[in-house]
């Protein structure tokens, strides 16, 4: 979501004339937008905007993302040298925000709690040639105990189903082969304003020519529905990969994280989408040392690793964040014991998903190319899996859709052989 909201601000500073460079020595503006789903996020970006505070010369700098929402006037008292704090839901007003600090030379803060007006996505600065990201859903109702994203980017707000069909056929006439849906849960699709839901939307958006593959991210279990994995199933465009966020092993813990489902809810629900999607590759969150863990707890959240065996995984210590009922708790679990439980799981993760690139060997892929790889031998795409693929071709190949038979891996990357051209 933060890439795509960087897309759109660039290519709404460069519809003013401006332009974007690569060296912050040269640049006149330095546009932060930042991230508070973690603490170590909010502390690197505060360094950094603390470094530049040292710096005599005088440019605009300003804070966007969520540590805006959440830190809103209290980032001036801290660094007094940032010059505009741009909030979440705020983000089509960034040129009048420039405007009034250059007119005004004084601070402006511009942190709305609702998104009340939709972005022009169309102007976005595309980073990527083949692959884009599409906005279909803002914000989370969800309201689990340990996260700050409800408070940040406010209550779910859908686009209309009409305009995010629009932007993908424009996508897909500038040649843009594989799109993905976005939002704090793309499941939510719908359910605030429509008479449509998600799995609707995607059965309307394979019938886009020219878009060859669909993705979205993330997914809440809850509303995690039939109807969904029925039509990753039966839709030609839509990968066999799905965003299952766990966040732990523990039905007591979920309850206390305000999850809405028992890990025995979740695995009848996995179960289900490996039923209906065989070859389905699942990937996770997981937070381990959460308030009150129990080693055995902890060891109920390793379990759920093997039995489930996630392709991909992002696994985080607990960290308490402000204006959450987790940060009223007590973290009462030494930070040296998360530690050794993200490793202990981070090594636990690695042998699955090495054992699930051994189980992909003699088999054949579909595979996006996107460029040629680092060693200049091989060409690198992505296969409908999430996984990177390198293989020998030609350059012709770039911007297509290959079938690739892999014989070996390293690393996380597959290797293979061109099968036809």
């Amino acid at each position: 979501m933060n890439e795509l909201d960087s897309e759109v601000m660039s290519g709404l500073l460069q519809e003013r004339g401006l332009t974007q460079t690569e060296d912050e020595d040269n640049a006149d503006l330095l546009l932060f937008n930042t991230c508070s789903i973690r603490d170590l996020a909010e502390r690197k970006a505060m360094g950094k905007l603390g470094i530049l505070g040292l710096q005599k010369r005088k440019r605009i700098i300003g804070v966007t993302g969520c540590m805006a929402n959440a830190k809103k006037e209290t980032l001036f008292r801290k660094l007094p040298h940032v010059d505009f704090v741009l909030g979440t839901n705020n983000i089509h007003d960034l040129n009048a925000v420039l405007d009034e600090v250059l007119e005004t030379k004084a601070q402006v803060l511009r942190t709305d709690d609702i998104f009340s007006q939709e972005l022009d996505y169309t102007v976005a600065k595309r980073q990527d040639k083949y692959r884009a990201y599409v906005s279909i859903i803002r914000g989370c109702d969800k309201y689990c105990t340990y996260c700050v994203v409800p408070y940040t980017r406010g209550p779910e707000v859908s686009r209309q189903m009409q305009d995010v069909i629009a932007e993908c056929k424009q996508l897909a006439d500038k040649g843009y082969k594989e799109i993905t849906l976005l939002g704090q849960n793309v499941n939510s699709f719908g359910k605030d304003n429509q008479d449509v839901r998600f799995h609707d939307l995607l059965y309307q958006l394979d019938k886009i020519e020219g878009i060859e593959r669909i993705r979205f991210l993330t997914s809440h279990p809850v509303d995690i529905t039939k109807e969904l994995m029925e039509a990753i199933r039966d839709l030609d465009s839509l990968c066999e990969h799905v965003h299952f966020p766990l966040q732990a092993g523990s039905s007591r813990i979920l309850r206390k994280m305000h999850r809405m489902y028992t890990k025995e809810q979740y695995y009848e629900k996995v179960a289900l989408l490996k039923e209906i999607v065989p070859d389905v590759a699942i990937g996770t969150d997981m937070i381990v040392g959460f308030p009150t863990e129990t080693d055995e707890e902890f060891e109920e959240t390793c379990q759920a690793m093997r039995d489930i065996r996630y392709a991909n995984a992002f696994l985080y210590t607990y960290s308490p964040r402000k204006g959450t009922p987790a940060k009223r708790w007590v973290d009462d679990v030494p930070e040296e014991v998360k530690q050794y439980r993200l490793q202990k799981l981070l090594t636990l993760h690695q042998e699955i998903a090495q054992e699930l690139l051994q189980e992909k060997l003699g088999t054949t892929v579909e595979v996006l190319v996107e460029r040629r790889n680092k060693d200049g031998n091989h060409l690198k795409g992505i296969a409908r899996c999430w996984r990177n693929v390198i293989f020998e071709g030609p350059d012709s190949l770039i911007g297509t859709v290959q079938q690739v038979k892999l014989h070996s891996f390293s690393h996380n990357t597959l290797i293979g052989e061109l099968l036809s051209k």
